[in-house]
Order: C-alpha cells, then structure tokens, then sequence
C-alpha cells in the first residue's frame, strides 16, 4: 500500500499538528522543569480522598458474571438515576433514560438519531473543543449562538430568535456551560422553547456540572422536565461522582409525547447497535450514587475554596477581571491585551512556569482570557494564581 496515495476520510481532515503552547510545555516536562499546572481536569489525578474500598467492593458482585443486554440499559441502574433526580425534586421515569459509555457517545447517539448529512446543530460559544470532532464524526455541521458576558454570562437570545437557521435540528445547551459557568435560567429555557418550536428543533441538554455550584445558590432550572420540546437531557458519573475511568453517562428524553415514542424507538434501535455499557458499572451505579455526598464533598470544597481565594486576590490587580461564574470546574481571568493571547501564555509557562488554558482553546473570539481549573491542588492553585497576578501588574504598571 502506498501511504502517498491512500486517502483518509474527509472528516478526520483536523490539523493534528502540536500547537506551540503544548509542545512547549513537553519540552518543559522533558528537561525536568517544575511548572504549575493549572489546567488539570482529570478528578482521579487531582489528589482527592476516596473511600477507595467502598468503590472497589462493589465489583465483587456475582452479578458481573451474567449478561443481560438491554438497549436502555439495566433497569436497576435506570431506577438510580431516578433517585438522584428526586432528591432534587425532579420526577424521571425510569423508562425514557439511556445508558452511554460516556457523554461523548451520548453526543453522537442523538447527532445520529436527529441529523442527516450535512445538517446542523446549534452550539454554544464560548464552550468545550471536543464538540468540533463529534460533530465532524457525525458528517454534521455547526452554527455558533453566542454567550455574553455583562457581569454574568448570558445566552444572546435577541440574536437568536432573529436567526434563520433553515438547516439546524437541535440546539446544545451546557447547564451549567463549560468553561464561563453559567446557568439556564427560566427566562432562557422559556424563549429556547419558543425558537425550537418555530424552527422544529430539538434541545440537546449537558448537565454534567449540573451539581457543582459556586457560593450563592444560582438562578438556574433543569431541563429534565421540559416537556415543551423534545429534549435530550445528558449528565454521567464522570463528574457527578467524579469517576470519568467508569464510563457510565445517560440520555433523560422529554417532550410531546408523540415525539418521545418515537425517538426512544429510533434511539433504542441506534443504543441496541452497541450495548456499550459494561454490565459491573451498571450494577455498581446505585451503590456509588448512594455515596454522592461523601464523593462529592472534597470537589465541592476544593473547586470553592480556589474560586474564593481567586476572588480575594483579584481585587488587588489593575485592569484584570474574574469573570463571574455560577458554577463548573473552571475560572476565567481577563487579562489586559498588551500582547497576544498565545504570547501571555508562552510567556506565562517559559518565564515563570505556569501553565494555563488561553481563551481561544474554548473559541473565545476577541480579547485575552486564561482558563483555569478549579480542581487544581489548592496549594499550587494559589500560588500559580500569585505568579500570574504578580507578572500581570508589572507588565500593566
């Protein structure tokens, strides 16, 4: 075979390329160079204390041994998800969930069920990278909607409702959005509704952060009751029990009824192709589910106590902003725009050994952000967080 003439599918045509920031801080990495990482997402990494045998015993189960495929997933681990919903005070039957092996899958489940080729799908922007390669997996498209940002982040409904998107099929929301933090709120659910049902478009919910809110409890509604619209409300245990190595993750549809039969028909049909979800996870879920509290407890305290200390620091800083989050993983920091975005960060990393997200990794369009993890190790959080404000007030000063 003769690579020169071989040719690829068109849609894995991604520049595979390394960009600068990653290949510098490899170089770094390779030379032993002690640096700040405060990009660090993985929750297993992260140093947090688990009840590991809690976690582990639950694999002894003779249960593991039998198989009994089901399109939807075991009904006991469906029933589970219904108790974590209900201790919210939101009613689910077991019957309209989906399990996936993550919400990756979940993502190109529903792409496959409600796109043909080349049709599109509203997403959010700012928000996740991923979404770019599910999307070109799928053989779709995307059209960008816009977050805001005006002391709080918000949907640009007014943009919206005055698009004509001939070609989308669903819209993505992120509850809360991946990076800014950001809530639905009932005003923007009520008038996403109102576009979906003028331009026949489903609504693709990610609540998978749904759970770590920041401080004051925030304006915010799920959307695994919305019966306006058909709606697809995806959440998993990667984050709410911070167990991404498990890959358990579901799919919650809602909606007119009529359209609910006949999408967990075709979506039962597409989850019946794979049965990708391993059977001891699935027999597991309600055993770790009922250790949430505990599980969740050392995240929700670490991803607060960084947001704090952020807040308290940025105070002292010229012309620098913490953009307000409600909830998630992730902290943005705006940063004067004496020099590039890519420049602060090569800089921040090769002069003074931190290492940060730039905005345009979350498709940030104009101006200079650094994205970072809440979930970061306290200590070098705080002082990865004292290295760049202090760089940052010389250079403005």
């Amino acid at each position: 075979m003769n690579g020169e003439f071989f040719h690829f599918a068109h849609r894995t045509n991604w520049d595979l390329s390394v960009n600068n920031l990653s290949r510098t801080f490899d170089q770094l990495k390779k030379e032993k160079v002690s640096v700040l990482d405060l990009t660090l997402s993985n929750p297993t990494q992260a140093g947090f204390f688990l009840q590991k045998e809690k976690i582990i015993d639950t694999f002894n189960n003779p249960d593991n041994l039998l198989y009994s495929p089901s399109p939807k997933g075991l009904e006991k681990a469906r029933n589970a998800i219904c108790e974590y919903y209900r201790e919210q005070g939101l009613k689910v039957n077991p019957e309209n969930i989906f399990l996936t092996a993550g919400t990756s899958e979940a993502y190109s489940h529903l792409f496959r069920l409600l796109l043909n080729l080349k049709e599109e799908v509203l997403l959010p922007q700012p928000s996740y990278p991923l979404f770019q390669y599910i999307v070109d997996l799928n053989d779709a498209r995307f059209y960008p909607y816009t977050l805001q940002y005006n002391n709080g982040w918000a949907l640009d409904l007014e943009a919206l409702s005055e698009s004509n998107f001939s070609a989308a099929k669903a819209i993505v929301l992120v509850n809360p959005n991946n990076p800014t933090g950001s809530y639905i709120k009932t005003h923007e659910l009520d008038i996403i509704n109102q576009i979906c049902h003028q331009h026949n478009m489903a609504v693709i919910c990610d609540e998978v952060f749904y759970d770590f809110d920041l401080g004051i409890e925030p304006d915010r509604v799920s959307l695994v009751n919305n019966s306006e619209v058909l709606t697809f409300v995806l959440s998993g245990i990667s984050k709410i029990l911070g167990l991404p190595q498990m890959k358990l993750s579901w799919i919650v549809v809602n909606g007119p009824d009529l359209l609910v039969k006949e999408a967990m028909k075709r979506l039962e049909v597409i989850s019946d192709t794979y049965l990708s979800v391993n059977t001891p996870v699935q027999n597991a879920l309600a055993y770790w589910l009922k250790e949430k509290e505990m599980l969740q407890k050392d995240i929700k305290e670490r991803i607060q106590q960084n947001y704090d200390f952020l807040q308290k620091q940025i105070h002292s800083v010229k012309a620098t902003q913490l953009l307000k989050a409600e909830g998630g993983w992730y902290a943005i920091l705006r940063i004067p725009a004496i020099r590039s975005e890519d420049e602060w960060v090569i800089k921040l990393l090769t002069h003074y050994h931190v290492f940060v997200h730039p905005g345009y990794f979350f498709d940030f369009d104009e101006g200079v952000h650094f994205i970072l993890s809440l979930l970061t190790d306290s200590k070098v959080f705080q002082e990865g967080v004292m290295r760049i404000l202090s760089r940052v007030e010389q250079e403005v000063s």
